[in-house]
């Protein structure tokens, strides 16, 4: 029976990558000379820290527009209240998602179900897997989904025949 899974989940690689390039430009701007102002990553928490809050939402902008040249989706990214560490330091803990949640899940299951079509989804975890008779369902599904589901990033694989 063809299924395939529905995911949602950052390139850890790439948003490494994205947070060193951030980096080596933060240094090297002249607006940011003799600030502490840089990005962090540790496991799926980034942690930008900067002078103002001015220098937070310029050390933002460049973590995002490097996510986005690296075709990391930005909704992914979950920012959190900015918090002040000393004198006039701030610092801003911004979380990557990872895998749906269940109210993500639970509407995915519920637009397929409301669609008619001839495909079954069933929650597995962190993802959804949908299966149906013919790979034209599945693709339609696919379709469907991209459409309604706009808030949250999603992927699809694991797909088989």
């Amino acid at each position: 029976m063809p299924s395939f899974d529905v995911v949602s989940e950052a390139d850890m690689i790439e948003v490494r990558n994205a947070v060193d390039q951030s980096n080596k430009e933060i240094t090297t701007r002249f607006d940011f000379k003799g600030s502490d102002a840089r990005v962090e990553q540790k496991e799926n928490e980034l942690t930008a820290f900067a002078d103002s809050d001015f220098q937070l939402s310029q050390v933002r902008d460049v973590l995002t527009n490097k996510l986005a040249k690296r075709k990391v989706d930005v909704r992914f990214l979950d920012e959190g209240k900015i918090e002040k560490i000393g004198g006039d330091k701030v610092k801003q803990v911004i979380k990557v998602k990872n895998g749906l949640d269940t109210d993500t899940s639970k509407k995915i299951t519920k637009i397929i179900k409301e669609s008619k079509m001839k495909v079954q989804a069933s929650i597995q975890g962190e993802s959804v897997r949908v299966t149906g008779a013919k790979r034209d369902d599945l693709q339609a599904a696919m379709a469907l989904l991209r459409k309604e589901v706009a808030d949250t990033p999603l992927e699809f694989n694991n797909f088989r025949d």
